[in-house]
């Protein structure tokens, strides 16, 4: 059966042993914000059913439901094998607006904070083999002015420039299956001055690291080093080719520690202020860039495929702009990737519009 946003939603951090979550979940609405204390997530049955990742407050969700909703509960059963139990197993979050407890055969499991940030659960220790189920709900309090919500209307309609709500989960979910010992993050610091990357990242375990970087095929550059805990080395690049607008020139990477292997990608490129200049690899450049809001017709946060997320940033492109200001929301990975890949700046920023943390304290 076919199920929505299928690709994989981290292009920069791909494994190979992965299973995405999206379709249809047991749903229901928590209006009164009681199910937690309940322990529904014990023995719960819920009434309806969504489609994950699309918000309930979305055409495409069913139920559509664009009243305020305090909270919402999710439940799906999941088969799993002896072989993905052998290492580690995570439970990954692109996004889930707001406050998330995630409940894993009727076992507390995690909790998250924040509606616009990827969060990832390791369930190695509440999963076994054969049928497992996952539990989550969210809490979120829009009018509260205590969380970042961004262009999420605070009155019951729409207006000005106040939209549609977003409530729960509205990023892909997915499962990845990872060795005992693992790369666990890496950052990447281009220099274009010295045709150099420098990676810094951190592992569990301890043992022989392995980076090689390619483009278009063509080998560019590798390292090799004994990794215990975090690390830091430079790839030394046979080739240089600068991302620019217009231009993504993306460099592949592999990542290669035991057993484990994470695909990735760099752009080598270097930006500065020169005063009231915006430098891009030491040359000026006039920005030209469009204010996206990141809003979609049947998803609302959340672009219905791929091709969507791909379709604004060429439209953009087509009619002059170099780039865009995410406004007001964080956007997802994927975006991010065709960004990248299209050779379009980005300036983004956290959805905090209106955010009174001081509300209510004396």
């Amino acid at each position: 059966m076919s199920i929505p946003r299928p690709e994989h939603p981290n292009p920069q951090w791909e494994r190979v042993h992965w299973r995405n979550l999206n379709g249809e979940w047991d749903f229901d609405f928590d209006l009164n914000k009681s199910l937690r204390e309940q322990e529904v997530y014990r023995k719960g049955v819920l009434s309806k059913k969504i489609t994950v990742p699309f918000c309930p407050e979305s055409d495409l969700a069913r139920p559509k439901f664009t009243d305020f909703i305090p909270a919402v509960c999710y439940k799906k059963s999941i088969t799993l094998s002896e072989k993905e139990l052998m290492g580690n197993v995570f439970l990954h979050f692109g996004a889930v607006d707001y406050h998330s407890f995630i409940y894993i055969n009727g076992n507390p499991a995690g909790e998250h904070i924040g509606g616009y940030s990827s969060f990832s659960v390791d369930i190695t220790s509440f999963v076994t083999v054969g049928e497992n189920v996952i539990f989550i709900i969210a809490e979120d309090e829009v009018r509260s002015g205590l969380q970042p919500s961004g262009k999420q209307s605070n009155k019951y309609h729409s207006y000005g420039c106040m939209y549609t709500r977003t409530t729960g989960i509205w990023q892909t979910v997915w499962l990845e299956f990872v060795p005992k010992t693992y790369v666990k993050s890496c950052k990447y610091y281009p220099d274009i001055t010295n045709k150099t990357l420098t990676v810094t990242g951190e592992v569990e375990g301890s043992g022989e690291l392995e980076l090689v970087s390619s483009y278009e095929g063509r080998p560019t550059g590798s390292v090799t080093l004994f990794a215990d805990g975090s690390f830091c080395v430079q790839i030394i690049l046979s080739e240089l080719h600068l991302w620019e607008i217009g231009h993504g020139r993306l460099y592949d990477l592999e990542i290669r520690f035991g057993e484990d292997v994470v695909i990735s990608y760099f752009g080598m490129r270097e930006v500065a202020i020169d005063q009231n200049k915006f430098l891009l690899n030491k040359k000026p450049v006039f920005l030209r860039m469009v204010l996206d809001q990141g809003f979609y017709p049947d998803g609302i946060y959340t672009a219905k495929s791929d091709e969507e997320l791909k379709r604004d940033i060429l439209l953009a492109k087509k009619v002059g702009f170099q780039g865009a200001r995410l406004h007001q929301k964080v956007f997802e990975k994927r975006f991010l990737y065709h960004c990248d890949k299209e050779g379009y700046l980005v300036w983004g920023e956290h959805a905090n519009w209106r955010m009174d943390y001081t509300n209510g304290i004396s």
